[in-house]
């Protein structure tokens, strides 16, 4: 139904979905909520009336009303922490592993955990803002920065104090090393499958495996940076580029239906 919809309409629903998962709901009651609110527009506007007269005149009480209804998915959502944790750490454990065994100050091991955990949930508050408020393309992309930059200069804070402070060291070993480097493995391939995107194991892969290929080679330091740089951003473009006509087409086709 959602392809016969105005398009304000339409922009409403996609909010209001985002708001609701962004909010800890259940994904089968928001699609039963989205399924009845769609029939319910489309209704509306096929007899000439505007969206207020489904939603009244705020749409961000309209969304909140709604999400006040609903059960928060507690227990859903607390499975996926691990994953969310374990994404951000994927990138210095892999390059650390390209070096050797790994070894951690037990604050560095903290501080990595928090800053997952706040960026996290400086994301999920910056969808619910969004979500909930008709904001341009600019202003989003710096509500969204926010967190970003904040949780950023969070953890250089942590890993500057473990610098002059140094807090006792965990030295994991060999074995230790590999069933962290397997488990982290695992754990990326669920996260890529539930997410069902493959950014976290194409950025992975465009940052340390063209630098471990080139230290191969009889190259010097500075050539092998700036041509490790160079396939990194290419890899990330290329994948990237390839998302953005996917999407292109999908509009496409429903602009045809």
């Amino acid at each position: 139904m959602e392809e016969k919809l105005s398009a304000k309409s339409t922009r409403f629903v996609e909010d209001l979905r985002v708001y609701l998962f962004s909010s800890g709901k259940k994904n089968e009651e928001i699609d039963d909520i989205i399924r009845e609110l769609e029939d319910h527009l489309y209704e509306a506007e096929s007899k000439g009336k505007s969206i207020e007269k489904i939603i009244g005149s705020s749409p961000k009480d309209y969304m909140l009303s709604l999400s006040d209804e609903m059960k928060t998915d507690y227990k859903g959502w607390a499975k996926y922490i691990p994953l969310l944790i374990v994404g951000p750490m994927s990138y210095l454990v892999f390059k650390d592993l390209l070096s050797g065994t790994l070894s951690y100050g037990i604050l560095t091991i903290i501080g990595s955990i928090i800053f997952s955990i706040l960026f996290f949930a400086g994301v999920m508050a910056a969808l619910r803002y969004t979500a909930s408020r008709q904001v341009s393309r600019k202003k989003e992309f710096f509500i969204f920065l926010l967190p970003a930059v904040l949780c950023m200069l969070f953890i250089s804070g942590i890993l500057l104090i473990d610098l002059l402070y140094p807090s006792p060291i965990i030295h994991f070993g060999v074995l230790g090393s590999s069933l962290i480097g397997i488990l982290f493995l695992i754990t990326i391939i669920i996260f890529s499958i539930w997410t069902k995107t493959a950014i976290l194991p194409v950025t992975l892969l465009a940052l340390y495996l063209p630098e471990l290929a080139l230290s191969k080679t009889s190259m010097s330091e500075m050539v092998q940076m700036v041509i490790s740089m160079v396939i990194t951003y290419m890899i990330i473009g290329t994948y990237l580029l390839i998302i953005l006509r996917r999407e292109k087409v999908k509009n496409s086709v429903k602009l045809h239906r």
